[in-house]
C-alpha cells in the first residue's frame, strides 16, 4: 500500500512539474537555510566545550559600586591567587594567576615572529586540558620555561621536536621550550593562545609587577585570575564565600568602592558577556535567538508555499478524491496518501538542501568567521536530521492531506464541487503571514544598517585618515624616540610622531583617587588615564574647546593635565583651566580641555579621560602619514628606519581607520547574514506567490479569454490578477510594523549610543514588499492577458 501511495505521489510530481519544481526547490532552500543556521548556533551554543571541565571553569570578575552605578572589572589585584589559595583550598581545585594576552614577539635563530600568548601559572595546561603533543602537563613549572601551540612549533622548528630548544620572548626573556599542545579549537575563547609562558618569570621579569608581588598591592588590579573550582560545590556556593576576600584588604577610602568577587562561568563567557549595572544582560545570545527565529520563519514560509500550492490545486485533484472515496478508500487511507507525497517532497528537498549546504558551506564559514565542518559521521545529526523530515513533512502536508480528504465524493462526482471560501481564506491567511514575516526581516536589516551607520559616523575627536599605529612590543624601542622623529619626519614620509600608553582605539588604563576642589567626599571618580608625548595633539589633531595643548616650553607641563569634555563635566568643574587635581600625592594643573575622544566602543558614550605627559610609560608609536606622498612609499620608508633601530623586532603596523572598522567586524558580520537571510525569505515567499499566481491565471483561462474579447485591455486583466495580492501584502504591511518597531526597539536598547526608527524604514520595507509582489505576480497576469483569447476560450 505504501509502495502505491509513493508511485502516485511520484506521478503527480511529473505531472505538474512546474508546481513540483517550486514546491522542492523552495522547500529545499528553506531547508538548507535552517541546516546552515543549525550548524551555525550548535558552534556557538558549543563555545569551550573542548575543554574536559568546562563546566567547572570560571574566570574572577569584581562588581564595583560607585556614585550609585555598578561596574563589573575582570581585572584583579597581584595577591587574590596566593590569598584564595590558602583560604579556599577546599574550594577550588585549581587557581591560575595570568597577565592579559597580547602579541609578543618570539625568536628563535634569525626567526623574528609576533605571536599571541602571555604568562600564566603552571596549572593552566591541566585547567585546560590541553592535549600536549610533546612535553608534559608540568612544561611550566621551570621558571624559564615556555609551552608552544603546534601551528607555532612548526613555524619555527619545522617537522622536528622542538623539546629542549632554547627562544627568546620580546628579545629580553631566554626560555626553553618544555611542550608542545595541540591547536585549541577555533570555537573557543582560548583559540588564539599560541604560546604560554610562566607567570613567575613575569612576576620576576617587569619591575611593576615584581614591585605588586613584593609590596603584595591589593589596590593595583592589572592582572586575570582563572579557576577551576572543586567537584561537589557549585559556582554561586564559591562566589558567595570569596565575595568580600578584596574588600577585606583594601584600604578605608578603597572600600568605597565596595568591590564584590564572582565567578563567571567559562560557559557564559562567549555568549553572555555583557554586564549593565552589575547585572549579566546577556550579549552574543541575543543573535543565537535571532538566527533561530530566523530559521524557523524561513522553514514555515517554505511548508506554506507547500500548503498553498497543495490547496490551490484542490479542483484538479478533487475527481481523484471522489473515484477513490466511491470505490471505498476512507479518510485515513486518503491522508497516508497525501502526506506520503509530502514526506516525497520533503525528502528530495532534504537531498538538494544537503547539497546545496555542501557547496556553500565554504563560503558561509568565510562570511560567519567559523570553521564549521560538515557532520557526515555524527549518528546524531542524522537523526536530528530523520526527526526534521518528518516534523516538516508533518507540517507542510497535514493541513492538506485533511483539506483533500475531506472532500465529498457526490458532488465532485456531479461537477457541483467548489473550493470552499475557508480554504481560500486559509490561503490568504497563509500568504499574510509569509509577507508579514518578510516585512519584519526587511525593518530589521534595515535598521541593523542604520545603527552601524549611526555609530560609524560619530565624531572621532581626531583626523583618522593617515594615522598610523605601531605597538612597542618590545623593549628595543627604548631611549629612542627623538631619534626615530628626527629621522622619519626628515624622511618625509610622516609629518609627526608621537607616542601613548593606549592605541588611539583603545583605552587601557583607567585609575580612581583624583580630588579637586568642590568634590563630593562621596564622589569616587573612575578615569582613563592616557600617557602621552608632547606631540600627540598635533599628530591626532585633536581639538581643544579650552586651554592649551601640552608644549617643551613650559617645563610644568610633566605634571599638567588635559582632560576631554565627558571628564570635565563628570567631575563637575567650572572654568576648568589653571584648576588644581591632586592625584597620586601631587598637583596637577588643568591646562586643557579637549573635545571627546571616540577610543572604546563605538556603541557607547565616551568615558571620561586625563591626559599626561610621561614617556616612561608608552606602547605605542603614532605616526601622521605625509598626504602628499603614497601610503605604500611611506610604509616603506618608516620600515627601513624602524629596521635601522630595531632589527630583530618584525615591522607591523596597523592604520587607525582600519583598527576603527574593526569593532564593527562583528556586528557587519550580523548585518550581512540576517540580510542574506532576509533575502531568501522574501525569494522563498515569492516562490509561492508566483505559484499561486500562475495557478490562478490558469484557473481563470477561460474567463481572461471571455473578458479580452469583449474589450478588456491588457492593464484591466492586470488589475484583475494583481488586486487580490496586493490587498494581502498591504495587510501584511499593517500587521508587521509594530511588531517589528517593537521588536527592533528593544534591540536598539542594548545599545547605550543609539539611532532612532525612523518612518522611512517601514516606508521602504512596505514599498519593497509591494514591488516585489507586483513584479512577481505582473509575470503571470501579463503572460495570461496577452495571450490569444481563442487559445484560452478552447481550454474547455
Amino acid at each position: 500500500m505504501i509502495r502505491n501511495y509513493f508511485k502516485i505521489a511520484w506521478r503527480n510530481l511529473i505531472k505538474n512539474k512546474g508546481f513540483s519544481l517550486i514546491n522542492i526547490g523552495g522547500l529545499a532552500l528553506g531547508m538548507a537555510i535552517v541546516i546552515l543556521i543549525s550548524l551555525w548556533i550548535h558552534d556557538e551554543i558549543t563555545f569551550n566545550q573542548n575543554h574536559e571541565n568546562h563546566d567547572r571553569i570560571a574566570q574572577v570578575l569584581v562588581h564595583k559600586t560607585a556614585n550609585g552605578k555598578k561596574r563589573t572589572r575582570y581585572t584583579m589585584p597581584y595577591p587574590i591567587g596566593n590569598e584564595l589559595r590558602n583560604t579556599y583550598v577546599d574550594d577550588f581545585e585549581y587557581i591560575v594567576m595570568s597577565s592579559f594576552h597580547g602579541d609578543n614577539i618570539l625568536s628563535f635563530g634569525d626567526k623574528n615572529i609576533s605571536k599571541w600568548g602571555g604568562f600564566m601559572e603552571p596549572d593552566v595546561l591541566r585547567m585546560l586540558s590541553l592535549n600536549m603533543i610533546s612535553g608534559s602537563l608540568d612544561g611550566l613549572k621551570t621558571p624559564n620555561s615556555i609551552v608552544i601551540s603546534e601551528s607555532t612549533a612548526k613555524v619555527f622548528f619545522g617537522e622536528r621536536d622542538p623539546i629542549g630548544e632554547l627562544m627568546t620572548i620580546s628579545n629580553q626573556l631566554n626560555v626553553q621550550v618544555t611542550g608542545v599542545y595541540q591547536d585549541i579549537p577555533f570555537n573557543a575563547n582560548f583559540n588564539e593562545l599560541e604560546f604560554i609562558a610562566p607567570w613567575d618569570l613575569y612576576a620576576s621579569s617587569f619591575e611593576w609587577v615584581r614591585h605588586a608581588r613584593e609590596n603584595n598591592l591589593w589596590e593595583n588590579s592589572s592582572y586575570q585570575l582563572f579557576v577551576q573550582i572543586a567537584e561537589g560545590t557549585t559556582m554561586n556556593a564559591v562566589s558567595s564565600k570569596i565575595k568580600n576576600v578584596v574588600y577585606d584588604n583594601l584600604s578605608e577610602y578603597s572600600k568605597k568602592s565596595q568591590p564584590e568577587l564572582f565567578l563567571f562561568p567559562m560557559k557564559d563567557w562567549h555568549l553572555r558577556s555583557d554586564w549593565k549595572d552589575g547585572i549579566n544582560v546577556g550579549g552574543f545570545i541575543q543573535y543565537v535567538w535571532l538566527f533561530g527565529i530566523i530559521g524557523a520563519f524561513v522553514l514555515l514560509l517554505a511548508c506554506i508555499n507547500f500548503m498553498n500550492l497543495s490547496t490551490a490545486q484542490s479542483q484538479k485533484r478533487a475527481k481523484e478524491v471522489g473515484i477513490l472515496k466511491s470505490i471505498g478508500s476512507n479518510k485515513k487511507q486518503l491522508i497516508s496518501q497525501f502526506l506520503s507525497e509530502s514526506f516525497l517532497v520533503v525528502f528530495m528537498a532534504f537531498c538538494l538542501a544537503i547539497l546545496l549546504v555542501f557547496l556553500t558551506i565554504p563560503s558561509f564559514n568565510q562570511l560567519a568567521d567559523k570553521q564549521i565542518v560538515f557532520p557526515y559521521s555524527s549518528i546524531f545529526f542524522w537523526l536530528v536530521s530523520a526527526g526534521f523530515i518528518i516534523i516538516t513533512g508533518l507540517l507542510a502536508g497535514s493541513y492538506p492531506a485533511l483539506y483533500l480528504s475531506s472532500f465529498q465524493p457526490v458532488k465532485v462526482l456531479k461537477g457541483s464541487f467548489k473550493t470552499s471560501y475557508s480554504a481560500i481564506f486559509s490561503r490568504k491567511t497563509l500568504v499574510v503571514v509569509q509577507f508579514t514575516v518578510s516585512i519584519i526581516l526587511i525593518v530589521g536589516t534595515l535598521v541593523i544598517e542604520k545603527q552601524i551607520d549611526h555609530s560609524k559616523n560619530r565624531p572621532l575627536g581626531y583626523e583618522k585618515n593617515g594615522l598610523v599605529m605601531i605597538e612597542k612590543v618590545t623593549q628595543d624601542y627604548e631611549g629612542k624616540y627623538n631619534a626615530l622623529r628626527n629621522e622619519l619626519i626628515s624622511s618625509n614620509a610622516v609629518i609627526e610622531m608621537s607616542e601613548s600608553s593606549s592605541p588611539l582605539t583603545g583605552s587601557w588604563s583607567s585609575s580612581g583617587g583624583f580630588e579637586w576642589a568642590g568634590k563630593s567626599p562621596d564622589f569616587i571618580p573612575n578615569i582613563n588615564t592616557i600617557c602621552i608625548g608632547h606631540d600627540y595633539g598635533k599628530t591626532i589633531n585633536w581639538e581643544l574647546v579650552e586651554g592649551r595643548d601640552f608644549s617643551r616650553e613650559f617645563s610644568t607641563d610633566s605634571t599638567a593635565f588635559i582632560f576631554n569634555e565627558t571628564a570635565i563635566k563628570y567631575m563637575g568643574i567650572e572654568n576648568a583651566i589653571g584648576k588644581i587635581v591632586r592625584w597620586g600625592n601631587k598637583e596637577h594643573k588643568i591646562i586643557g580641555v579637549v573635545k571627546d575622544i571616540l577610543s572604546q566602543s563605538p556603541f557607547e558614550p565616551v568615558k571620561p579621560s586625563v591626559y599626561m605627559i610621561k614617556y616612561t610609560n608608552t606602547n605605542w608609536i603614532n605616526l601622521k602619514l605625509d598626504p602628499e606622498k603614497s601610503a605604500g612609499a611611506s610604509i616603506a620608508l618608516i620600515e627601513t628606519v624602524l629596521k635601522k633601530h630595531a632589527p630583530n623586532v618584525p615591522f607591523e603596523y596597523q592604520f587607525v581607520d582600519d583598527a576603527f572598522a574593526k569593532k564593527f567586524v562583528a556586528v557587519e558580520r550580523i548585518r550581512k547574514l540576517s540580510a542574506i537571510f532576509a533575502f531568501f525569505a522574501i525569494f522563498i515567499s515569492c516562490l509561492g506567490l508566483f505559484g499561486l499566481a500562475s495557478f490562478m491565471a490558469e484557473q481563470r483561462t477561460k474567463e481572461i479569454g471571455i473578458r479580452k474579447v469583449i474589450g478588456a485591455s491588457v492593464f484591466n486583466l492586470w488589475q484583475l490578477l494583481s488586486k487580490d495580492f496586493l490587498k494581502l501584502v498591504m495587510i501584511s504591511c499593517g500587521i508587521a510594523i509594530p511588531i517589528a518597531y517593537y521588536a527592533m526597539s528593544n534591540w536598539l536598547n542594548n545599545y547605550e549610543y543609539q539611532t532612532n526608527i525612523s518612518w522611512w524604514v517601514f516606508a521602504i520595507a512596505g514599498m519593497g514588499a509591494l514591488i516585489i509582489t507586483i513584479l512577481t505576480v505582473s509575470f503571470q497576469a501579463i503572460k495570461a492577458a496577452i495571450s490569444n483569447p481563442i487559445k484560452s476560450l478552447k481550454t474547455e
